[in-house]
């Protein structure tokens, strides 16, 4: 009796993978110090935009383009080596977070870069081993955490030598906007400075951890889940100022652009309790409860902006994870968004 060998459908050849991801804020560390038995514990917030979009497709010789191109170059090398990848690509970066500019920009495109080689070559990889083969999230896992799924989200911080874990995330109220004020001609603490920072800040008292810590998780997520804006603003508010009078002697005040703080500041002396810095800056940020208040409060940033060449822009919170998009001899299919 001939046996008939079962027909089987050749999966088609990969043409490209397609990830883009988005700009996230950073309030502030629950213990900023890191010295504490729970050390850092972050608090932030993904944005729908700016964005870092990147395609990767094969290739006979590697090659990298685009914006932060040499950056790309060195994870894509990295992950590749790590995981046994000898097949060549062709990465472009169409579109990138500004860096240096306190939005997440080094760790998106970290983890853009590393999930759009496991796509392509079948890897079984996550954002958190991607983020520590690439030397990212050391003490803030918000990067990783709204990579996966976006909204306002808080991490325990960093455990026993792992990387910090999600603890908590709600979805940004959809009605909400938030103004970004961007200095592209100034920048925050990175790499050599801000390791150096982070050794010569003092401890920070138990007791005002302990305070943040119930601020954040009994007041402002909740705030989030019932679209508490007032409630809401106070808290970031308040970190924010915690933040600033203890980070101030490392990056000259409060804020480290004098051009974002003069917006700022010009924003409290009309009311405004929900604004900050993300991270290091220059970047900062305020909360307005509507698209009309939102444009209200970018025609106020206007006034008392003093001088041109800052860049005002009115964003929202995004409530999912980045958009991964795998094509496959003509076809595109949406993997995950």
């Amino acid at each position: 009796m001939a046996i008939r060998l079962a027909e089987t459908t050749p999966k088609p050849a990969l043409s490209s993978v397609a990830v883009t991801t988005t700009a996230r804020l950073h309030f502030g560390f629950l213990d900023p110090s890191g010295r504490s038995r729970h050390p850092f514990g972050s608090f932030g917030l993904s944005l729908d935009c700016p964005r870092t979009r990147l395609t990767l497709e094969p290739a006979k010789t590697q090659s990298v383009s685009g914006p932060e191109a040499s950056r790309a170059a060195r994870y894509l090398e990295t992950i590749g080596k790590a995981r046994g990848v000898s097949s060549a690509f062709r990465l472009v970066v169409e579109e990138a977070i500004p860096p240096h500019a306190g939005l997440g920009s080094g760790t998106q495109l970290a983890l853009a870069v590393g999930t759009a080689l496991a796509q392509a070559h079948g890897l079984s990889i996550t954002p958190l081993e991607i983020a520590a083969l690439l030397g990212r999230g050391a003490r803030s896992g918000i990067g990783m955490a709204t990579f996966e799924a976006g909204g306002a989200v808080l991490d325990h911080g960093p455990r026993d030598g792992a990387l910090p874990q999600l603890a908590a995330r709600v979805p940004f109220p959809p009605a909400w906007r938030v103004l970004l004020i961007i200095d592209p001609d100034a920048k925050g603490l990175d790499g050599a400075r801000e390791l150096a920072a982070f050794e010569a800040v003092p401890a920070f008292p138990q007791a005002e951890i302990d305070d943040l810590r119930a601020r954040i998780v009994d007041a402002a997520l909740p705030a989030l889940q019932t679209a508490d804006f007032a409630t809401f603003c106070a808290q970031v508010g308040y970190l924010q100022d915690r933040m600033g009078a203890y980070f101030g002697p490392l990056q000259g005040g409060a804020y480290t652009s004098p051009s974002v703080a003069a917006v700022l500041q010009g924003l409290r002396s009309e009311g405004v309790t929900g604004l900050g810095q993300s991270s290091w800056g220059p970047t900062g940020f305020a909360f307005a409860p509507t698209e009309a208040e939102g444009h209200r409060l970018l025609a106020a940033a206007q006034r008392h902006a003093p001088r041109s060449g800052l860049r005002l822009t009115l964003v929202r919170g995004r409530n999912h994870g980045a958009e991964i998009r795998t094509s496959y001899a003509g076809e595109s299919a949406l993997d995950r968004e």
